[in-house]
């Protein structure tokens, strides 16, 4: 379960970031929203970032298969890394009926890959990599 608690920890915290953005944006405070947002997309990024390159490719050897769960994680990061250049554009105009339409857009999608990963991915991953958890855990903590 390492593996699995220390993502969804950083699920938690990424949601919770976004929710600040949300109501910054809400409350017309594009200046506050801004900065939430980029906390957002830093971490969001590079949860993304630990999850390609330390955990899917330890799971993938692991595996010996690059087809599957991983390969549909990294669709659905791209997916967001468009979304939330979507979102940026949308703060830097102050736009908020836009900032709204691709912030449920982009709520819709993470909670929805979040709940793949969390109750599919991760659960394999401790299975997987159980010996290797605590190491693959550090490794991504300092990435």
């Amino acid at each position: 379960m390492e593996i699995s608690n220390h993502m969804r920890d950083e699920h938690r915290m990424c949601d919770d970031e976004f929710a600040k953005v949300e109501q910054a944006v809400n409350g017309g405070d594009f200046g506050a929203a801004f900065s939430a947002f980029e906390n957002f997309m830093v971490d969001t990024l590079k949860h993304f970032d630990r999850e390609e390159e330390v955990l899917f490719p330890a799971f993938e050897a692991a595996t010996l298969s690059t087809e599957g769960p991983t390969q549909v994680m990294r669709y659905e990061h791209n997916q967001v890394r468009g979304l939330l250049e979507q979102m940026k554009d949308a703060l830097d105009k102050q736009d908020k009926d836009a900032f709204f339409s691709v912030a449920d857009t982009l709520m819709i999608l993470l909670q929805q890959h979040n709940m793949k990963e969390e109750q599919m991915l991760y659960a394999m991953c401790d299975q997987v990599l159980a010996e290797q958890a605590k190491e693959l855990v550090e490794k991504m903590k300092n990435h």
